[in-house]
């Protein structure tokens, strides 16, 4: 049997009897590494500590016995002239081992070749950014963080992985809001292309991020308030918002008509949003907060929204509808880091203006509690009041929306 390498015909039957056998597989794989690396087939090839079955068919190789030493070495030029004279393989050791272990690439090139194919893969996301400047910084973190490498595999795959990336950040946010699924199958033409743990739903979230300015987080929830901030819905259930005395649909009328707390879903929020009846809304971060103003005034309260926290998707629909409707959100709430960090998130997504929630207002308050907790936590900025933040390093106490609950119930009552 012939094969030709070349245009040089080997003796493949007679070459695998010689040199194919499995106890000269370390030598041929030595012999290919040289050739990958683009190193002459010349010198020794050394293995230690072999066996008898190894020395013996070196010996058979060579013509004679390769040694008695601990390790054992063959000259690969001396190979290459074995097959050349014998005829086995008249080009030498290296059209042999091409023939036994298939094509040789060198592997400086191949790498050269491959890396450009991976940055070709980012091309859909790079056309992208042009239409989404936001994105960019984003796009050199996908680059550079080895996450589409770890999910893609190959620069292929990555590919299209990217690609349909970009198909759905350029459909969003989703307006009208819709579900998860029928976003996925508009926009992908697969009801479960976007479910969870799949490379394409997290490297879409991760580019929602960058959009929105949505915070970093993990679970469920989070996963669901991410989506939504998009107007895309995985529960329009889950996600609610606590308010007090907003009127604009029958439901909330009657509420506010009572002076009780309502509950709004995500799903009310979208469907049936309540229309502007006050010109001015406060937003308060606790709900001690509002329960206080419903107690202490009812129906006479001024209107009240209260985040619970970070502000929910339900949160964001409602203020941000309250908003294009002109209306004036006032804010305020606790004076700690974490608080400012929600203030700041909500900013992010929706104009407001500050409710006894500035550093004159947080030098009044820290100095009228004595026993204020002590300030704890990582910094962060206030990019309403550029001076809150240092006047927090400088004090060190946190002062809770409680703690000036006389103050702000004030305002509700007058408004």
């Amino acid at each position: 049997m012939d094969l030709t390498s070349r245009g040089t015909a080997i003796d493949v039957d007679r070459l695998r009897r010689l040199l194919g056998d499995r106890d000269l597989s370390w030598l041929v794989d030595r012999a290919r590494r040289r050739l990958e690396r683009g190193q002459p087939l010349v010198g020794p090839a050394s293995l230690s500590a072999p066996t008898p079955a190894q020395r013996a068919s070196a010996e058979r190789l060579l013509g004679r016995s390769p040694g008695t030493g601990r390790s054992l070495s063959i000259r690969l030029d001396e190979v290459d002239s074995v097959l050349r004279r014998s005829g086995i393989s008249p080009d030498g050791l290296a059209a042999a081992v091409a023939a036994l272990t298939g094509p040789v690439v060198l592997i400086g090139p191949a790498r050269q070749a491959e890396e450009r194919a991976w940055q070709e893969a980012y091309a859909p996301i790079d056309a992208l950014v042009d239409q989404a400047p936001a994105l960019a910084a984003w796009a050199v973190r996908l680059r550079g963080d080895g996450l589409v490498r770890r999910l893609a595999g190959t620069p292929a795959a990555a590919g299209t992985l990217l690609g349909r990336v970009a198909v759905a950040l350029r459909s969003l946010p989703a307006d009208p809001p819709m579900s998860l699924a029928a976003f996925a199958a508009r926009a992908l033409g697969s009801a479960h292309a976007l479910d969870d743990g799949t490379p394409l739903a997290t490297l879409t979230l991760a580019g929602i991020r960058a959009l929105t300015g949505f915070p970093d987080g993990s679970g469920a929830e989070w996963r669901r308030e991410a989506w939504a901030s998009v107007g895309v819905l995985r529960d329009e259930l889950s996600s609610t918002v606590l308010t007090l005395n907003l009127r604009g649909t029958p439901a909330l009328d009657w509420m506010a008509d009572a002076g009780e707390p309502s509950v709004l879903t995500l799903r009310q929020l979208i469907r049936r949003p309540p229309t502007l009846a006050s010109p001015t809304v406060r937003i308060c971060e606790n709900p001690a907060v509002l329960a206080a103003a419903a107690d202490t005034y009812g129906a006479r309260s001024a209107p009240l929204v209260c985040l619970q926290g970070q502000p929910s998707a339900a949160a964001l629909t409602l203020l941000r509808g309250l908003h294009e409707g002109a209306a004036t959100l006032l804010y305020h709430g606790d004076f700690d880091w974490g608080g400012l960090r929600i203030a700041s998130g909500l900013l992010r997504h929706v104009p407001w203006q500050p409710w006894h929630y500035t550093t004159a207002a947080y030098r009044t308050t820290a100095a009228a509690s004595p026993e204020a907790p002590p300030l704890t936590g990582p910094r962060t900025e206030a990019p309403w009041d550029p001076d809150l933040a240092p006047a927090l390093v400088e004090l060190g106490v946190r002062v809770e929306e409680e703690a000036v609950l006389d103050l702000l119930l004030s305002d509700l009552g007058s408004g």
